[in-house]
């Protein structure tokens, strides 16, 4: 029986990618999504992927989303903690309301997932958890002192819980991508996307796919040694 992947924000952007990579390893995947129901259906159309709906910053939702992708796909033996947001601003702007949901869903959606999949990957003594950071949790980045705090913990995060799976089978990694060609970086002003590419020692933004070959690797059995690691994909922009 194939093993099944869950993979939160999983039907665009990196998540996408994640998702069809994670699929061409034969994988049975559920891409988790929160609110696009056109573009989920659009996703499913596209990649024969089951999409399946639940916010990852409600921890009843996510006991309850978990528990029907088991029952409809199987137990789950890997996840992806992908599903982040951006609600920028400097702290003289950023209200509470803007704080909270950044670290309920970029870093309470990690605790919430792994906590309702931790047990059954600990019983077949098995696993594979990959958290997606990001290099502004390694380097700070003005005017997201919510979101490169929540990206921060993701890391610390994925070193604590490494120590708690490491003997019972379960490796679980981060990977902090640097700027990637999606949505998400679309929507910043052409203007300050040019200073970003500018120091990028590689001269260009990463793509998807290249996240998701690196997801794909740890979450395969080749990577049964790597555990508490945080791999770097930025095109050499930081050095951590």
């Amino acid at each position: 029986m194939a093993r099944v992947a869950i993979v939160t924000g999983g039907t665009r952007g990196i998540g996408e990618a994640i998702s069809v990579a994670l699929r061409d390893m034969e994988l049975t995947v559920a891409a988790n999504y929160a609110g696009n129901d056109e573009r989920a259906r659009a996703f499913t159309d596209r990649t024969g992927i089951a999409a399946f709906k639940w916010d990852v910053a409600d921890y009843d939702a996510c006991q309850a989303g978990v528990a029907r992708v088991v029952d409809e796909l199987g137990p789950v033996d890997v996840l992806v903690n992908n599903a982040g947001i951006t609600r920028d601003g400097t702290i003289m702007k950023l209200s509470y309301e803007m704080w909270r949901e950044v670290i309920d869903t970029n870093l309470g959606g990690c605790f919430n997932m792994a906590k309702a999949v931790f047990p059954g990957m600990r019983d077949r003594k098995w696993g594979r958890i990959v958290n997606i950071g990001s290099i502004n949790g390694q380097a700070g980045q003005y005017g997201q002192v919510n979101y490169a705090a929540a990206k921060s913990g993701i890391h610390g995060f994925t070193k604590a819980l490494s120590q708690e799976g490491a003997r019972t089978g379960i490796t679980v990694n981060a990977i902090a991508p640097g700027y990637i060609d999606t949505d998400m970086v679309a929507a910043v002003p052409g203007e300050v996307l040019e200073k970003i590419v500018a120091k990028i020692p590689v001269g260009r933004l990463g793509q998807a796919q290249e996240i998701a070959r690196g997801v794909a690797f740890l979450c395969s059995d080749d990577a049964g040694f790597v555990t508490g690691s945080t791999l770097s994909i930025n095109g050499g922009q930081h050095m951590y």
